[in-house]
């Protein structure tokens, strides 16, 4: 099974991106790129809408592993590929998506300038990341050190290979020089979520997940656990406390992530 489904900083990532899969869906995307597609865990989600779907990431295991996991998807095809430096022409995508990518790539603003060069004009992307401005609730120690002015620690907010979050401010500077409009932008898991996942989620991740760190070459971990496409049974629960959260959080400045919907407008 997916275990991710039960985490709900996960599971709201995945409805935003299913959400706006089928809220944009015109026919069919002609051709479509998962940009970071990690494990593989949206690609058969995105290949429903798409009549090719390209899922890249610079981790080989990872790729290895999605390969495995879709191989029942016919026009789904992978390759490793760096974000910052796509061998794909321009404008040869009109759907993209991104999930989780842009903190972990060194030069997120790089990245944006690729996402704008392989998107056809009019064609769409749905971008999601971590927030710099976070809640309170899900990382304290780091948010008081930062105030301080002191190098954050690898734990809470910064865990899972984060050494810098996005600040939303600059990543929509970045869409406007690279000529995407911004249609949709959505804050994900407000405080109560940020609550609930405080810390044991950074350690989970780091005791039982392969490639821990989402990076190109994992330093290795004690325990591997592979997630499939198989829903559990429990993540109606999952989906009950997104919904409280959208309740309370949902115009709270401050959330654990941030989506996107974006349009490459023409020149």
């Amino acid at each position: 099974m997916n275990y991710k489904f039960l985490f709900p900083t996960f599971r709201n990532r995945y409805l935003f991106i299913k959400n706006n899969l089928s809220a944009y869906e015109r026919e069919k995307f002609e051709r479509g790129l998962n940009l970071g597609t990690g494990e593989g865990d949206y690609d058969h989600l995105i290949s429903l809408y798409c009549k090719q779907l390209i899922g890249c990431d610079i981790n080989e295991q990872d790729i290895a592993f999605a390969r495995q996991l879709n191989a029942n998807v016919a026009h789904l095809e992978y390759r490793v590929e760096d974000a910052l430096d796509l061998n794909f022409d321009p404008a040869s995508f009109d759907l993209l998506v991104s999930v989780e990518v842009l903190e972990h790539v060194g030069k997120p603003r790089q990245m944006v300038r690729e996402i704008g060069r392989v998107l056809r004009p009019g064609g769409m992307a749905f971008i999601t990341f971590p927030r710099y401005h976070f809640p309170f609730t899900y990382d304290p120690i780091n948010k008081l050190m930062r105030r301080n002015g002191k190098r954050a620690i690898a734990q809470g907010a910064y865990a899972f290979g984060h050494e810098y979050l996005i600040k939303t401010a600059e990543f929509e500077e970045w869409c406007r020089e690279n000529n995407l409009e911004i249609i949709q932008a959505r804050n994900l898991s407000g405080s109560l979520i940020a609550l609930l996942e405080m810390y044991w989620t950074g350690i989970v991740q780091r005791l039982f997940k392969d490639n821990s760190e989402n990076i190109n070459v994992e330093k290795g971990t004690k325990i591997t656990l592979r997630p499939s496409n198989k829903t559990p049974f429990f993540t109606f629960l999952t989906d009950g406390v997104i919904a409280l959260d959208h309740f309370l959080f949902g115009k709270s400045r401050n959330s654990v992530g941030k989506g996107y919907v974006l349009r490459k407008a023409f020149e």
